[in-house]
């Protein structure tokens, strides 16, 4: 069988009278620079065979913000298959300290294609709260059962 790519990654969420937010992250580089609709994301990166998905999704957090994950309760939302066939765990974490300005990790692309030259983007280039309503239509397709899963949660803890 083919190594599944296994991802994990932290959504923070919090009241905002009758509503959610949740703090989601735009991805970085020149294919994402242009587009808004579907191109946002849970802060989120890859983990190995044998390692905590918290534990991975709080260290990626950390290099992809700049910030220690929020401090508070994580649940996990489930583990959601995207359509690259990779498998994201979420976990959902009530909190509103989050990091006002992200410094993210960088990646090498060649860029522009078949130019031979590399450059340097960031993983993620903005994060920002969104209601849940804006979120759907922000983030990945493949991540958007993590917000319906969230609502689910939020509403029963009411």
């Amino acid at each position: 069988m083919a190594h599944m790519v296994l991802s994990a990654g932290i959504l923070p969420w919090r009241r905002v009278g009758d509503d959610v937010e949740v703090w989601i992250a735009h991805m970085g580089g020149p294919f994402w620079a242009r587009k808004d609709a579907g191109s946002w994301s849970v802060v989120k990166g890859e983990y190995g065979p044998g390692e905590d998905a918290l534990a991975a999704a709080r260290r990626e957090f950390a290099e992809e913000t700049g910030a220690p994950a929020p401090a508070g309760e994580y649940l996990l939302l489930g583990e959601f298959r995207q359509p690259s066939r990779k498998v994201v765990a979420v976990f959902a974490v009530e909190s509103s300290a989050v990091p006002a300005t992200v410094v993210s990790n960088t990646f090498e692309l060649e860029w522009p294609p078949r130019s031979g030259r590399r450059q340097s983007f960031p993983e993620i280039d903005d994060a920002r709260w969104f209601s849940l309503a804006e979120a759907h239509e922000k983030l990945l397709a493949g991540q958007r059962p993590a917000l319906d899963a969230l609502e689910r949660l939020a509403r029963a803890d009411e």
